[in-house]
């Protein structure tokens, strides 16, 4: 979706100009439970995010492993909502995914129209990840890897995580803090950094992916 911004931009000779279009395309935040993408898209996001937070109940005993995460007592039932501007030209709309698998019938929905996505991490619980990424290689849909750093503490090298979870050297992997904007805003453009070279066909070595 393209629409035209409300700010006139000056030309060389002093006049304004109506500025370019706005580009806004959509990204999908996904991961298993409890990795930290309800807060990855409310710490970034310039709207009030909206979230489907259900509290969680008995029903989930069982089912939703809380050996890592013992503190969380609610559970996205549907998706997260928030929107960020990268710069005046560029705008995301964030779309975070359920992370229990029996809300997965939702995320192609999700996906639908998205240009990238990124899997969040949790390194103490690899394995709860291997499914989003298995979708998003499934779809051909380019995705990038944010080892979420909780308590701020990257507890395993980069390139031990890859081989651990087999991904393909050309998908970017970098570390992020879902509780930081800035963090998390460097992760987005990392991912839209990456989908632009695959479109252009351009290779480039990943900045941000750090030992």
């Amino acid at each position: 979706m393209d629409y035209a911004g409300s700010n006139a931009k000056p030309t060389t000779n002093g006049r304004a100009r109506s500025p370019g279009p706005r580009i806004a395309t959509k990204i999908v935040v996904a991961g298993g439970f409890g990795v930290g993408k309800t807060t990855f898209v409310g710490s970034v996001s310039e709207i009030v995010p909206l979230t489907t937070e259900a509290v969680m109940t008995e029903a989930s005993s069982g089912i939703d492993d809380l050996a890592a995460t013992p503190h969380k007592s609610t559970t996205t039932v549907a998706m997260d909502f928030g929107r960020v501007s990268l710069d005046s030209e560029l705008i995301l709309y964030l779309f975070g995914t359920p992370g229990q698998h029996r809300f997965w019938f939702m995320w192609d929905e999700l996906v639908h129209g998205a240009i990238g996505a990124v899997v969040l991490v949790d390194t103490r619980r690899l394995a709860d990840s291997f499914p989003a990424v298995d979708f998003f290689e499934d779809r051909r849909l380019p995705y990038i890897v944010a080892l979420n750093l909780f308590d701020g503490v990257q507890a395993h090298r980069i390139d031990d995580v890859r081989d651990a979870m087999a991904i393909n050297p050309a998908v970017p992997i970098v570390t992020c803090d879902a509780r930081h904007r800035e963090s998390t805003k460097l992760t987005l453009i990392t991912l839209v950094e990456h989908v632009v070279r695959l479109r252009t066909g351009a290779t480039a070595t990943p900045t941000r992916a750090t030992a």
